[in-house]
């Protein structure tokens, strides 16, 4: 199927050409912290259909965003991860997400929701608190890190091997310190004032 295109001769447009299908950047938000499967993807995108999150991949590997590979026994299950081009789509995202934050509101009844999506907007939070060094975090059973440097923060899945600060935030108080309703400092110092550790 041929691509659809603008036909404008702009940047944005020539870019919203590639990844402005829907769940286009969605598929590279869940592929910021590492390779996943193809179930992976699926379960961390409630709503998609399994033909168009096929579809997609398929566009954005022809495109030059992600690469599929195979690995197990005898290469059966195929893994999506970004390449250089689709990584340096991270700050997009992290532009979105500090915009999108003022419009998030009150979760509805009718929102899926999953800890690792708070990646993005607590890096902001922690960043502020670690101007440089590796976090931890630990929301529920979900464990992702950060990494921060002169040149920016990325993040990962699983912990640190040695971080500089491991945190553990029930989903509510990710969910305030994403959205800011409460800072990570204020957390941090409120939970070491109970008795109840966060880090």
């Amino acid at each position: 199927m041929p691509r659809r295109s603008y036909d404008h001769y702009c940047t944005v447009s020539r870019a919203l050409d590639i990844v402005g299908d829907r769940w286009n950047l969605l598929v590279v938000r869940e592929l910021c912290s590492g390779p996943r499967r193809y179930s992976d993807l699926f379960a961390d995108l409630p709503g998609i259909s399994t033909d168009v999150l096929a579809a997609r991949l398929k566009d954005l590997e022809r495109d030059g965003i992600l690469t599929k590979r195979r690995t197990g026994p005898r290469a059966g299950t195929a893994l999506y991860e970004l390449t250089d081009s689709g990584a340096a789509l991270r700050p997009v995202l992290d532009t979105l997400s500090a915009w999108g934050t003022a419009q998030l509101g009150e979760q509805r009844a009718t929102d899926a929701v999953r800890a690792h999506w708070f990646a993005l907007p607590l890096g902001r939070a922690v960043a502020e608190l670690v101007p440089a060094g590796t976090v931890t975090v630990r929301i529920g059973d979900t464990v992702f890190h950060y990494v921060i440097t002169e040149t920016g923060l990325t993040h990962h899945d699983g912990p640190a091997d040695t971080p500089d600060l491991d945190l553990r935030l029930d989903l509510a108080a990710a969910s305030e310190i994403a959205t800011g309703a409460r800072s990570l400092a204020d957390t941090l110092a409120e939970a070491t004032s109970t008795g109840h550790p966060v880090a």
